[in-house]
């Protein structure tokens, strides 16, 4: 999976003022990132004092997907070039998920 391919297989929105990144729209929560995705995949996870959700962090050979987990265990899934990635993830404090 790459970044196109998923971009082309959902409706995902921009994200305003955020270069590089967008939201997955009209997505049951349920949805997980294996799902997504189209199988398992490896995924990191992290807490953030920046987030008020657990971050689930998939990536791809030129991006990746950032999720956040809700308190119910629904997701809110987002689809990062690597430069829309790497700018959240430092945003976040997370390094190198």
């Amino acid at each position: 999976m790459d970044f196109a391919t998923l971009k082309a297989g959902r409706p995902w929105t921009g994200i305003v003022g955020c270069p590089g990144r967008y939201v997955l729209k009209n997505a049951k929560s349920e949805l997980t990132l294996a799902e997504l995705l189209g199988g398992p995949v490896p995924v990191s996870e992290h807490r953030s004092p920046l987030a008020r959700d657990v971050v689930l962090v998939a990536r791809l050979a030129d991006g990746g997907v950032i999720s956040y987990r809700r308190p119910d265990g629904g997701c809110l899934h987002t689809l990062n070039t690597a430069e829309g990635m790497a700018r959240k993830l430092a945003q976040l404090g997370i390094a190198s998920a």
